[in-house]
């Protein structure tokens, strides 16, 4: 038979692998096909011989010898993505979110292959440190923390107006930042949490929108969860209500909160253990009535309401730590202090910046109520009494309430 010498000639075994590379190849990207047959090879060696089509995709393969070889290149770049975590942090990641380094690449990847999946969205980092923060959110649940990633993305997508300028220098958000939206204090909680901290009255509506508060917040997160030790401790915030008007009030409409909620509930990667609320006149407590539903089980059960008690909140969040208007027994909080940090030598830089819907001259009456005249002090209003409200305020109420 013509060439049946150079086909015997090659051993069978030759034969068979080349047989075998083609059967491989089927169906696989042209990214797989790339993958070194050599280094298949390998992998087929230490898997013990598997089938070939387990074999090509080299993820199964360095997942399993990441479990089975101790010391191995991967359990050290493993490792690496664990090297800013104290002991006691990493102990926390084991027990609380089911970290375990011996199969972190595993996980990471079991996530990143459903990202094929949503073809619809645009994931425009799928890098190993990033899908670990979205797997330490969601205590090492794959699909909870794929579904995570994407809505992550997807928010981002929804709402492209809010990411166009995302950064600290632009001026609604540097405007937002310099008002304490958010605060950070110096001090982590007893459960080595980062504490925020808002005073919802020094929201100025003639300079920003609540927009930018919102992209403030979620921009001051991104810096944050940069730290894994928050990825894993995660936060704490605290919201003082003190003297924030009812006009400021009636801007929280639905599609706004809706707006926060999805943001920072759903859509982001960070843990947070508590959400306080301390001075919080009775319409934000009907407010929040209101919007409970609408939250997650656990969100609602991680919300307290501590009106004028802070004997409540220091049970919670040790005054050693808290400034003087939490009731605590460090000096004033400096609004300025996170802004400084994000902004740097651009802080003092002030551009002229206004809101389109504020540009109106502002009557003088609303001037004596603006919020830099008022005091962070304890409010006057006692929350657990829901005071009758007359006519014309149930009128100003209905956006307040009203679902669109």
């Amino acid at each position: 038979m013509p060439g049946s010498a150079a086909l015997l000639s090659v051993p069978a075994s030759g034969c068979a692998e080349k047989l075998r590379e083609r059967r491989s190849n089927r169906g696989l990207t042209e990214h797989q096909r790339q993958f070194p047959v050599k280094k298949r090879k390998q992998a087929a060696s230490r898997c013990g011989g598997r089938s070939v089509v387990v074999v090509a995709r080299a993820r199964c393969v360095v997942g399993q010898s990441a479990r089975g070889r101790e010391g191995s290149g991967t359990s050290r770049t493993m490792t690496h993505l664990q090297a800013g975590l104290s002991p006691e942090t990493l102990e926390k990641a084991r027990l609380e979110l089911n970290e375990n380094p011996d199969t972190l690449h595993q996980d990471i990847q079991e996530v990143r292959d459903m990202v094929i999946t949503r073809p619809d969205i645009g994931f425009l980092r799928t890098d190993d440190a990033f899908i670990l923060r979205f797997l330490r959110a969601r205590k090492f649940h794959h699909f909870e923390a794929f579904r995570l990633l994407a809505q992550y993305f997807e928010y981002r997508q929804q709402n492209l107006d809010m990411f166009k300028s995302f950064k600290a220098t632009d001026p609604g958000i540097k405007q937002a930042l310099k008002d304490g939206f958010p605060g950070g204090l110096a001090n982590l909680d007893h459960y080595g949490r980062k504490i925020l901290v808002l005073f919802a009255a020094n929201w100025d509506q003639s300079r920003y929108t609540l927009v930018d508060i919102l992209r403030a917040i979620l921009l001051s997160l991104e810096a944050m969860i940069e730290d894994p030790e928050l990825q894993v401790n995660g936060f704490v915030l605290i919201i003082d209500w003190s003297n924030f008007t009812f006009k400021q009030a009636s801007k929280l409409t639905p599609s706004m909160l809706r707006l926060a909620i999805e943001g920072l509930q759903d859509s982001f990667p960070a843990r947070f253990g508590g959400i306080h609320f301390v001075n919080q006149p009775w319409y934000i407590h009907a407010l929040y009535t209101v919007i409970r539903p609408f939250l997650k089980e656990k969100t609602r059960k991680r919300i307290f309401l501590h009106g004028n008690n802070l004997n409540s909140l220091h049970q919670l969040i040790h005054p050693e730590i808290l400034p003087s208007e939490f009731g605590g027994m460090l000096p004033p909080y400096d609004m300025g202090t996170w802004a400084r940090t994000l902004l740097d030598h651009e802080y003092d830089d002030d551009s002229e910046y206004s809101v389109d819907s504020y540009s109106m001259p502002v009557k003088e009456a609303e001037k004596e109520l603006s919020p830099k005249s008022m005091k962070r002090s304890q409010s006057v209003v006692d929350p657990t009494v829901l005071k009758r409200m007359d006519q014309n305020e149930e009128e100003n109420m209905q956006p307040l309430l009203s679902l669109d």
